[in-house]
C-alpha cells in the first residue's frame, strides 16, 4: 500500500460504525464484514475528528497527537485505510479557508 496521505481529508466509510468499549472501540464495516480494534484513545479521538479536520494531520494534532508521534500514527491510519475503514473525502470550501 502506498504511503498515508495526511495532507489530505479523510473520513469513516460511509458503512462503518464505531462500537465504543472499554479499552477503546470497534470499527466495524457492514460492507465487507471486516472488524478493526482500536485499543489507542488518541488514535479513536484522531478518528473520530476525521469528518471535521481538513487533514488526517491536523485530526491528529487536534487531539494532542505530537509532531514526532505522527509517523506512528500515519501507518495506524494507513491500516485503517487499506481495510476501508476510513476513506478519503471530496474537500471542502472550510478545508481551503486559511
Amino acid at each position: 500500500m502506498p504511503s498515508f496521505d495526511m495532507a489530505g481529508p479523510w473520513t469513516l466509510h460511509p458503512q462503518v460504525a464505531v462500537r465504543p468499549e472499554p479499552f477503546g472501540a470497534l470499527l466495524y464495516h457492514f460492507g465487507t464484514r471486516r472488524l478493526s480494534f482500536l485499543k489507542d484513545l488518541r488514535l479513536l479521538a484522531a478518528v473520530r475528528r476525521l469528518p471535521e479536520a481538513p487533514s488526517a494531520a491536523e485530526a491528529c494534532r487536534s487531539v494532542g497527537i505530537r509532531e514526532d508521534e505522527l509517523a506512528r500514527y500515519r501507518a495506524a491510519l494507513g491500516t485503517l485505510a487499506g481495510s476501508h475503514m476510513i476513506v478519503q473525502r471530496t474537500p471542502s470550501p472550510l478545508d481551503e479557508a486559511p
